[in-house]
């Protein structure tokens, strides 16, 4: 039973070296020969001159936006003729932005909608719509670009939420 074993663990080893020759070949065909790395070498030295240029700029661009502005040069005003009045005092317009959307006094049956279906609203912001008079997610989605201005301008301590958080589309959606 063990008479021809010497054969096969010769021809075993045998192949395992004809193998291995042939992987080195195979490895020196293509990595090994010729390979120049001098082409590499220019291509990273080139990157690294870029690389420093463009932070010597960005260091010139910071320390240009640190410079203070010049003054500007005082324009000579005429000496006035006449005895200068006073201006009347103006108060100033209300800094309001946009238009109020329409609100509500209630919702509608007395069932408002879960605002909280839109991203970005919480129980806080839900409250604070409904105390604005916006129950509903068609009310919502009927806002202008005006109205939306108004009440990014106008949700205290949650400004510009609207916008962010894309409200009207999203209503839009929900109202469906």
């Amino acid at each position: 039973m063990f008479k021809e074993w010497g054969f096969l663990l010769t021809e075993i080893w045998v192949l395992l070296a004809l193998a291995a020759l042939i992987g080195l070949f195979a490895g020196w065909l293509i990595w090994g020969r010729g390979a120049d790395c001098s082409e590499c070498e220019r291509a990273s030295e080139a990157k690294d001159v870029e690389l420093r240029r463009l932070r010597a700029e960005l260091e010139a661009e910071k320390a240009r936006k640190a410079e203070p502005a010049p003054a500007p040069t005082p324009i000579p005003t005429p000496t006035p003729v006449a005895t200068p009045v006073a201006a009347p005092v103006v108060e100033e317009a209300a800094s309001d932005v946009g238009v109020k959307p329409q609100g509500l006094d209630a919702a509608r049956d007395g069932i408002p909608d879960d605002l909280k279906l839109i991203k970005g609203v919480g129980p806080k912001m839900e409250k604070l719509c409904n105390s604005l008079g916006y129950y509903h997610f068609d009310q919502i989605a009927a806002w202008s670009p005006s109205e939306v201005a108004w009440v990014d301008d106008n949700l205290e301590g949650f400004k510009g939420r609207v916008t962010r958080d894309n409200w009207v589309t999203q209503a839009k959606t929900l109202a469906r």
